[in-house]
């Protein structure tokens, strides 16, 4: 991950999470959903609004000035769960790297640099939702998630 430093998100991270949210649920490469979704479907918008307050944590990857990542992990109710919904207090963990930067690293730093944060503030769990075919799910499973069984097809979580 040469040449490429983190930061804390922040809540005035907002587009950044629109444009992460509308490429994970993109990531065939296929426009099967648009800005306009991500803005209007509470399905998609939740996962735009980061809530320090309720324990939510993100970092965003950033090289020569550039955004180039994030990783976000959101604590979603029962109420308003996410497609990684695994149980009440476990985050939903969403990574996302921009074209051109992936396969240098930058995924799998983050992912740690989340998890480590998780760890540290007594999180034990933390869940994420996958598509079948995306190759993301080689680094996901890498780092220990591992199916949740009875949650939606595609539920991983990993207890830390």
């Amino acid at each position: 991950m040469r040449g490429v430093t983190t930061r804390p998100l922040t809540v005035g991270d907002r587009e950044l999470l629109r444009t992460a949210t509308l490429a994970n649920v993109n990531w065939s490469g296929e426009q099967r959903f648009t800005h306009r979704d991500v803005d209007e479907r509470p399905d998609l918008r939740h996962y735009t609004l980061f809530r320090p307050e309720r324990g939510d944590l993100g970092f965003v990857a950033v090289t020569q000035g550039l955004v180039v990542g994030a990783v976000w992990a959101l604590f979603l109710g029962s109420d308003d769960p996410g497609y990684g919904f695994v149980a009440d207090g476990v985050p939903e963990l969403s990574l996302c790297v921009w074209s051109g930067y992936r396969g240098r690293g930058i995924g799998g730093e983050l992912l740690q640099q989340a998890l480590t944060e998780a760890r540290r503030r007594g999180i034990g769990r933390v869940g994420l939702s996958v598509e079948a075919g995306n190759p993301s799910v080689r680094l996901y499973r890498s780092a220990g998630f591992t199916p949740v069984p009875g949650a939606a097809e595609g539920t991983l979580a990993v207890d830390l």
